[in-house]
């Protein structure tokens, strides 16, 4: 690695203590939880600094791929993030995040576009211009990419005073205002870290949110559940339970992780127990689901495509689960 690499990745990647639940004031539900969550950080940490220093989107990948599979999206994640910031910079290269989406990335391209929202939250807007999240459906998961971030960083603002953007420039155009409810989508996801993956806790931290904005949270919340783990069946069964009203969108959220897993080939245990909770079927089950849903959808409808899928994947679940 030379001189000047080493460099860029010590300047660009942020420290690891910026994901410890002590330093960001994250509830602790016990040790494990504690250990689990964090390591999800130093794994996004990790594969953002490979990024940060790769000559090539292929060489950031052959590290990528000797992360553990159960932390390896996450990486992914990063890793998307830090090409995108780098492209955002004047002398940061281009091309990048699509030559990452053409490779290795393309089997975490979920991740991926979440990555890209990272950067999204971490560029000056005029520099928003340099994202690049071609698909007119996937593109919506940057904003959820940014949500996450502002709830995990910005707290206070975010989740305790629920704050909600005005006016959000991106993507602009006919559905611009559909950003908020992407957003939504990672502000819950991320309330699922902020509360410890402590499934009570989270549960009420979204019902003190105008039950407007509830259904999104629960969806991301519910992703988040199944994608990075840190609760066991009865603390699964107990989020379902305080999740009354919203089990559609809790269980789309949850087959929208399936899929991301599956798509890897990343899928570990506790991704099989919270889509039997939250679906009442298996992770191929569920992301078949998630596939069929994809039918003939159109990106030129009254509602944003992403919204139409959603909407599908939620009413599929719902006749043939907990019915």
């Amino acid at each position: 690695m030379s001189l000047y690499r080493a460099l860029r990745r010590r300047i660009l990647t942020p420290g690891v203590a910026a994901t410890r639940m002590d330093v960001r004031g994250f509830h602790v539900k016990s040790t494990a939880g504690r250990d689990l969550l964090e390591t999800i950080g130093a794994s996004f940490l990790t594969g953002y600094a490979y990024a940060a220093e790769a000559r090539t989107a292929a060489e950031a990948e052959e590290h990528l791929e000797t992360v553990p599979a159960q932390f390896r999206g996450f990486a992914y994640e990063g890793a998307a993030m830090g090409f995108a910031v780098r492209e955002g910079l004047p002398i940061g290269g281009r091309g990048l995040v699509a030559d990452f989406l053409c490779g290795r990335g393309n089997d975490h391209v979920y991740m991926a576009y979440v990555g890209v929202g990272w950067a999204m939250a971490r560029l000056p807007r005029f520099r928003w211009s340099t994202l690049y999240a071609p698909d007119p459906l996937l593109r919506w998961l940057v904003l959820d990419g940014y949500g996450f971030h502002q709830a995990y960083f910005k707290t206070d603002k975010y989740v305790y005073e629920q704050y909600q953007e005005t006016g959000f420039p991106w993507p602009g155009g006919t559905y611009g205002w559909y950003a908020n409810r992407v957003i939504d989508q990672g502000i819950g996801r991320a309330m699922w870290f902020v509360g410890g993956a402590d499934a009570e806790l989270v549960a009420s931290m979204i019902g003190r949110f105008p039950e407007p904005r509830r259904s999104d949270l629960f969806a991301g919340a519910g992703l988040a559940a199944t994608y990075a783990g840190g609760a066991h069946e009865t603390e699964l069964r107990r989020f379902w339970e305080l999740g009354d009203g919203y089990h559609p969108q809790i269980a789309q959220g949850s087959a929208f992780a399936a899929g991301a897993r599956a798509r890897a080939g990343l899928i570990v245990p506790h991704n099989e127990l919270a889509t039997q909770v939250f679906c009442g079927m298996s992770v191929l089950q569920a992301q078949k689901v998630t596939d069929e849903a994809l039918a003939d959808l159109n990106h030129d409808g009254l509602l944003p495509s992403w919204e139409v899928w959603r909407q599908r994947i939620a009413h599929a679940l719902a006749a043939r689960t907990h019915s």
